[in-house]
């Protein structure tokens, strides 16, 4: 889908330095930073979930209990021993 937006000048100069370091088309850059950045809110959200269950296990929803246990076993299996 194309779309449009509006960047000041000194990001735009910035976003396309980037670009063209990283050896990527400008829509490339734009759509790794997006996805980057919902990646940081899907992850900002589990954290808060996570912290609440921590102060209060007894009160999450199993929904919440569930999206725990995901992100420990992700985690888990994510690391190297």
């Amino acid at each position: 889908m194309k779309t449009a937006i509006s960047i000041d000048d000194q990001t735009f100069a910035q976003a396309e330095q980037a670009a063209k370091e990283l050896e990527m088309s400008r829509s490339e850059f734009y759509v790794d930073s997006v996805r980057r950045r919902l990646r940081e809110i899907e992850d900002a959200k589990i954290t808060e979930a996570i912290n609440r269950v921590c102060a209060n296990p007894a009160s999450a929803d199993p929904e919440t209990q569930e999206l725990v246990r995901n992100t420990a076993r992700r985690t888990f299996e994510r690391s190297e021993w």
